[in-house]
């Protein structure tokens, strides 16, 4: 093999990684970066859903203007 992983190596290696479980102690990530930072995993860098979430944005926050434009101007004498 070009990596340098013989059979034999990798069969001890992997028989090792089975006697060590280390599956059973994997917890995931636990602090509130480590799980934004994991919500990420399966993102492909498509640029679409990016401009999508920054419309849907955009437009909240053009709703909120505009809210804030008609309420205190409407008083009627």
């Amino acid at each position: 093999m070009s990596n340098g992983w013989t059979p034999e190596r990798r069969a001890r290696q992997a028989e090792l990684i089975r006697s060590w479980r280390p599956w059973e102690r994997s917890t995931g990530p636990r602090s509130a970066t480590g799980k934004v930072l994991v919500a990420r995993n399966p993102w492909k860098g498509g640029i679409r859903a990016l401009l999508r979430e920054l419309s849907w944005e955009l437009r909240k926050q053009q709703e909120a203007l505009d809210g804030q434009k008609q309420s205190p101007a409407r008083r009627v004498r």
